[in-house]
């Protein structure tokens, strides 16, 4: 089979502050020859009424182009699904049905796939069970693809049914259409097999439908991978913190943007996952829509391919700031061929002999184009348990530009605390305060007549 799947994620997140972070996964899946350990599919179809028209055009187009490939991998000759392994289809709406057995014959799926009619409810939880039901007695490698565009609306719960049938060694893929109904990415990612990365698929819309099956059935049909090297170089608007995690194979650190992913073997003898998971931090100064990659390619000793997703995120540097901002640095001048440089840096008078606190506060929902008066009051707790006043600083903090409410950072409020025989590393109580109010707004004085009757 090869590589199976592959993808990348930033877990659902859609925007950050600038200088933010972000969690990434990259994984893949990879099995056994197709042809050497034949695998039984069950192609688990939407055909509710929100697949009317359209998606359900294009759903059929992909389910055809999907057995095609099956049967050119498997050399099972002039319209056969070869090898020992076999398709079938089932279809749900209100309730769900076997429109085929496990067969071979490409007529007679792509006949099954072409009867399709769209109309009633989405029982998931039926489709599960007649799927699963379906491959009960096979003694090949079993998998499930589960497509559909809505959220369950009838039948018993599909998840323990789900998980029932991976207990029973199933493999379940899930491909989410985004339709009318709206679709459940939580849902798809319980139900499909683990990881989620490499498992769930989501159409944004129905004409990616036929690329998505073709790539799934690809997958499927090449030969489990080694040596695999995958390269990722990511926007240089972001950097790379700490050393990546991979669950397989080893990690090698190239550049603070870019890292090699090694793996020696993968999915030689039995469906194997790989995941390595990261974080990034935002280094640029400008606002707007970010891709992750710069880059990343994947090679192996097998000629497999993989594709990974592009992840994008808005990044908002309008809604950061900065109010306290650090020292001015002092430009040193490196020059001539000397080893030893002695540069005299001046005067550096003490602020004082105690700590200093940097504080960040997140104003929730600001409107557009109205500026924020902030107040920050610092107070402390005295050995005596008094409270002893430490500073007060007010903002005024400027409008953001984006077109909706939106939360602004206020980053870099720093306070001097005074030592007065705390010492370093004693214990203290400080607790701060904060105000904010609008500064712009519609008000305006009362007329200064009067109206007699």
């Amino acid at each position: 089979m090869g590589i199976i799947s592959s993808n990348k994620s930033i877990g659902g997140v859609s925007s950050i502050n600038c200088q933010g972070s972000l969690n990434v996964t990259i994984g893949i899946t990879a099995a056994p020859d197709i042809t050497t350990n034949p695998t039984d599919i069950v192609l688990v179809l939407d055909r509710s009424g929100s697949m009317e028209g359209q998606p359900l055009a294009d759903l059929k187009t992909g389910v055809n182009t999907f057995i095609d490939i099956i049967s050119d991998a498997t050399d099972g000759g002039p319209g056969q699904i070869g090898s020992g392994s076999r398709i079938g289809i089932v279809s749900f709406a209100d309730t769900a049905v076997q429109n085929t057995g496990l067969i071979t014959s490409v007529s007679n799926l792509k006949s099954a796939a072409a009867s399709l009619t769209a109309d009633g409810l989405t029982n998931h939880g039926d489709a599960f069970t007649q799927a699963t039901s379906l491959l009960s007695s096979s003694t090949n490698n079993r998998v499930i693809v589960m497509f559909t565009d809505g959220e369950t609306t009838t039948g018993p719960n599909p998840s323990p049914i789900a998980a029932a049938a991976k207990a029973m060694g199933i493999t379940i893929y899930t491909i989410g259409l985004v339709g009318n109904g709206g679709i459940d990415i939580d849902a798809l990612n319980n139900w499909a097999s683990d990881p989620d990365i490499t498992h769930v698929s989501i159409a944004p819309d129905s004409s990616e439908l036929e690329q998505l099956f073709a790539d799934l059935a690809a997958n499927i049909s090449v030969p489990g991978a080694t040596d695999i090297v995958i390269n990722e170089v990511i926007n240089p608007d972001f950097i790379i913190t700490g050393t990546p995690t991979a669950s397989v194979g080893t990690i090698s650190m190239l550049t603070g943007t870019s890292f090699r992913w090694n793996i020696s073997q993968l999915g030689s003898t039995s469906t194997e996952s790989a995941t390595v998971r990261f974080t990034i931090k935002h280094n640029a100064t400008t606002s707007g829509i970010k891709n992750i990659d710069q880059s990343i390619s994947y090679t192996d000793n097998e000629g497999n391919t993989a594709s990974f997703a592009n992840p994008s995120v808005f990044v908002d540097c309008q809604s950061v700031v900065p109010v306290d901002l650090c020292s001015t640095p002092i430009d040193i001048p490196l020059t001539g061929c000397n080893e030893f440089i002695q540069f005299d840096a001046g005067n550096l008078e003490l602020n004082d002999t105690g700590r200093i606190l940097q504080l960040d506060v997140n104003l929730l929902n600001v409107c557009p184009d109205r500026r924020v008066a902030l107040a920050v009051i610092l107070t402390e707790l005295d050995p005596n348990n008094e409270i002893q006043p430490r500073g007060m600083k007010t903002f005024v903090i400027p409008p953001h530009g984006l077109p909706t409410c939106s939360d602004v950072l206020v980053s870099c409020i720093q306070f001097i605390l005074p030592d007065e025989g705390f010492g370093l590393c004693s214990e203290r109580v400080v607790r701060a305060q904060f105000v904010a109010n609008y500064i712009d707004n519609n008000y305006s004085c009362c007329s200064g007549f009067t109206t007699a009757s």
